[in-house]
């Protein structure tokens, strides 16, 4: 009745009986959640957080709770850094050295990459596409506000599932692809490789569902007059992105399928039993892997477009240019995954194509970080935290691609290969190129989703914290690899590889300060919406000055409904156009407007998935069942019965709206 849960293979509660560092975890992680909900409880919070959260179908809000998600995962995944740098700094010796044993530490690599990848980077960049995205392109909501809800509970689920393994069962070793044959079940005959499986495939589904909307929402929702042409660079970005998504992600979901048929059906699609190849996997994988790094590092490309011009003060240089750059990207982005196997005896001919594509892909690159420097030459440059974060990017993201380009060349890659010089490059590009442009994407569009920019000196510190932290922390690696260190290291012999393991731990602790001061800004900006029990004041619409898109036109925080009159475009830069011409904001005369009603069918649905995937983890053969035929039933029954209808804004809420607006512009002389 309890399938695995009670097999003593798959060890459901070993790792709490027998690693103190898990049991203490877990019961942090409890106490921590039995205050907060508490708290909740206390404070009477329960009908808010379900009226204006939890069955939200608002695109601003669900773009906040992917943004808490993914920042709640970061912490997480981060923690796994710390434990792993600061075990490898004292691993000299045998495999008893340190404080990790080799299998904790395996299980401890292979759910950092995962979740950092799936929970942490991709919510991350949801949340800010939900965020800006619709308001960018001057509409209302995404064109689906429903799956958009559904989306995130379903991403949700997928994360509180994989963090279940935490303690109850155990996570898998095979680093964050699960190569065969070592992922398969007689090399891994425990839980962890299927709460692997069974939790991206949540998130795949998710991400899939999110890409499908956001392209729908760029190609159908644009406001009156915004032309391919006249779309914001970041919209551009973002549309290639979430294309890219539905590219890739088709073949991960089936080469999670097979490794499920080989876990569960014995089918043997990769092992050389019965005539499967591993080789096969490989190709799945990285078919999804490699693009997957431009799914997060072209969006990242539209941010530093939409902030450089602003703390210019200046047109970003080379529109045309940017947009194709990114559609060379797109195209070439999905040739270069062979680079990842140079040394698997693809040949001359396959190693000579896949080493070619990945240096000409740095070309389109390139253009891009021109682009960007001539934009601010003989600009106004003001250095504020969100260009702080930018120029870190330029800079770093510059370092890594050049390494990047080092490894495409195939006699230089057989030596890299494996190593952990391979594993500084990919954080030199991840951490420089998407994570720092993402905390500039938050720090930019903070304002306008709380009213108040975040403390200034709270995120000066935690740039410089983690700029300098990230080359204390990976150029100690970059050496160490070149020296011989492989990937996945729990312990090492050479004497004078440890005073470099000790530097890179001393740079993982800089970062987590530089997270500290982020989470710092975020605690703040919760006070601040408590203070006002919710109710954030509007203070202005262009905090930073000179902004050119249209999410700056309107009040910060946004009205429930973005535009009291759907804007009607002009020039690329719009809202820039219309303070050029002298257009000023309607105050009168305002209509209804329709909006999506709230629905409590995607958190039933992600729940569901949620405990769908778990029984699928244990064999929990006949909760399984239940569990789909409920999500289907619960899809059915809103599809047919929902109240698909909405409600109005009237238009007397509408006025008085826009004139609390009105009044605070007045106040502060600006003309809108």
């Amino acid at each position: 009745m309890f399938g695995r849960l009670t097999d003593p293979v798959a060890g459901a509660f070993h790792a709490l009986t027998n690693e103190p560092i898990v049991l203490y975890t877990c019961l942090v992680v409890v106490a921590l959640a039995v205050v907060i909900l508490a708290a909740i409880t206390l404070l009477g919070w329960w009908g808010i957080l379900w009226r204006n959260w939890i069955t939200s179908v608002d695109h601003k809000r669900v773009g906040i709770m992917y943004i808490v998600l993914a920042i709640v995962m970061l912490v997480r995944g981060f923690a796994d850094a710390i434990m792993m740098r600061t075990h490898q700094a004292f691993a000299l010796g045998s495999e008893t050295a340190g404080y990790l044993p080799p299998d904790h530490f395996d299980q401890i690599f292979s759910a950092h990459g995962t979740i950092m990848i799936f929970f942490m980077a991709t919510p991350l960049l949801f949340g800010i596409l939900n965020y800006v995205l619709p308001l960018q392109l001057g509409a209302r909501d995404v064109a689906f506000p429903f799956a958009n809800n559904l989306g995130f509970w379903i991403t949700c689920a997928g994360a509180i599932l994989i963090n279940i393994s935490l303690g109850i069962g155990n996570f898998g070793r095979g680093g964050w692809l699960m190569y065969p044959p070592f992922s398969e079940l007689l090399n891994s005959p425990d839980t962890g490789v299927d709460y692997y499986l069974w939790s991206l495939q949540l998130s795949g589904i998710a991400t899939t569902m999110g890409a499908v909307n956001f392209v729908a929402t760029i190609v159908k929702c644009r406001a009156p007059g915004m032309t391919m042409w006249k779309m914001p660079v970041f919209c551009w970005c973002a549309l290639v992105s979430n294309v890219l998504i539905l590219i890739i992600y088709p073949p991960l979901t089936v080469a999670y399928a097979l490794l499920a048929g080989d876990r569960y059906l014995d089918m043997n699609f990769f092992t050389n039993t019965a005539g499967g190849n591993p080789m096969v996997w490989i190709n799945y994988v990285w078919i999804f892997g490699h693009p997957e790094v431009y799914v997060l590092v072209v969006p990242a490309f539209g941010i530093i477009s939409e902030i450089v011009p602003t703390f210019s003060s200046k047109r970003l240089f080379g529109y045309t240019s940017m947009v194709w750059a990114v559609l060379v990207i797109l195209i070439l982005s999905i040739i270069v995954w062979g680079h990842h196997f140079f040394t698997m005896g693809g040949g001359e001919a396959v190693n000579t194509f896949f080493g070619t594509a990945t240096m000409i892909i740095a070309i389109p690159t390139g253009v891009k970080v021109f682009n960007w420097l001539f934009t601010m030459y003989k600009g106004r440059i003001r250095f504020e935290p969100p260009m702080l974060w930018c120029m870190g990017m330029m800079f770093t993201f510059v370092g890594g691609g050049l390494t990047g380009v080092l490894l495409s060349i195939v006699p230089s890659d057989w030596q890299f290969h494996n190593s952990l010089f391979l594993v500084a490059h990919f954080h030199h590009t991840i951490l420089g190129g998407v994570v720092f442009a993402y905390l500039g994407a938050l720090a930019f569009w903070f304002p306008k989703a709380f009213g108040v920019k975040p403390n200034r000196a709270l995120g000066i510190a935690s740039f410089w914290c983690w700029f300098i932290g990230f080359y204390v922390a990976f150029f100690p690696i970059y050496a160490v690899g070149l020296m011989g260190a492989t990937r996945r290291l729990q312990h090492y012999v050479e004497p004078s590889w440890q005073p470099l393991f000790i530097t890179a731990a001393i740079g993982a602790f800089i970062i987590l300060l530089g997270i500290l001061c982020f989470v710092l800004q975020v605690l703040i900006a919760i006070w601040y919406g408590i203070k006002h029990r919710g109710k954030l004041p509007i203070t202005q619409n262009d905090p930073w000055g000179d902004a050119r898109t249209l999410e700056w036109s309107i009040s910060c925080p946004p009205p429930a409904y973005n535009f009291a009159t759907v804007p009607v475009v002009q020039a690329d830069d719009a809202y820039w156009d219309m303070k050029q011409r002298g257009e000023h904001r309607k105050t009168s005369g305002f209509e209804k407007i329709h909006m999506p009603s709230n629905t409590i069918a995607g958190f039933i649905s992600g729940m569901l998935m949620l405990v769908l995937g778990f029984s699928l983890v244990w064999h929990i053969w006949w909760l399984a069942v239940i569990t789909f035929v409920g999500f289907i039933l619960t899809i059915l029954l809103h599809s047919l019965n929902g109240n698909h209808a909405g409600y109005y804004i009237s238009a007397e809420e509408v006025q008085k709206t826009e004139d609390e607006f009105s009044a605070v512009l007045k106040a502060q002389g600006v003309k809108a």
